[in-house]
């Protein structure tokens, strides 16, 4: 029996990687009409190595990069970068069509549902805030949490503790094969594949299922139910 369906945030329940292009491509062209000197072409290939080396994540890729550029930080172009990434992420971060219906029939199905992220903790929950999905989840594990990333079956038994059943009563979708269908896998949670989030060109995914419409989880998990 499934008691619970437990979400990867980025590129499952948000287009993230779509909102991250996005956000810098304007950061980009704020901070070179404040003054950066380098094609655009150039900058967004520094801000790749920065990411590279220091995570997607990384709160200060924009001093960095001035940084290295400059041997310190012009504040007027970074303020202007910030400006226009932080403006750009919040028109750009929506979620997947139907997204919402399907976490609120979810609840309706008496469910509970629940989000283990890599994220760290107040970037996660500023996502969740800002597109109004925090008040549904019984659960968030971020990054913070545990300190661990996925595979590491530490943030899915964590999950698992705070929603209060066993793995496998829960099922775990999430767009990263190697982390979210590994990770939820060995700890013995049924798993789904997110593809319609798949950055990676992911040909074999190994998860029990695969959906390209977040709605099918409603007829796997009544499927599964059912057979119970």
């Amino acid at each position: 029996m499934i008691k619970a369906v437990i979400f990867d945030l980025d590129n499952t329940l948000v287009d993230f990687m779509a909102m991250k292009a996005q956000a810098v491509d304007a950061a980009i062209h704020a901070m070179r009409d404040a003054g950066l000197g380098l094609a655009r072409d150039e900058i967004r290939k520094r801000i790749d190595a920065i990411y590279a080396e220091r995570g997607i994540e990384f709160q200060n890729v924009f001093d960095q990069l001035l940084f290295n550029e400059f041997s310190k930080v012009d504040h007027k172009i970074l303020a202007s970068g910030i400006i226009a990434y932080r403006r750009a992420r919040e028109a750009a971060l929506v979620l997947y069509p139907h997204v919402y219906l399907t976490l609120v029939q979810l609840v309706k199905m008496n469910l509970k549902i629940a989000v283990v992220s890599d994220a760290p903790g107040r970037e996660a929950w500023l996502r969740l805030c800002y597109l109004n999905l925090h008040h549904l989840f019984d659960a968030v594990v971020t990054f913070d949490d545990t300190k661990m990333r996925k595979p590491n079956p530490e943030p899915f038994v964590e999950a698992l503790k705070r929603l209060g059943i066993k793995a496998h009563e829960a099922l775990m979708i999430g767009d990263w094969a190697e982390r979210d269908v590994v990770g939820a896998a060995q700890v013995g949670m049924k798993t789904v594949f997110a593809r319609y989030g798949d950055t990676f060109g992911t040909v074999v995914s190994h998860a029990d299922y695969e959906v390209d419409d977040i709605t099918q989880l409603i007829d796997i998990v009544r499927q599964l139910n059912r057979e119970a």
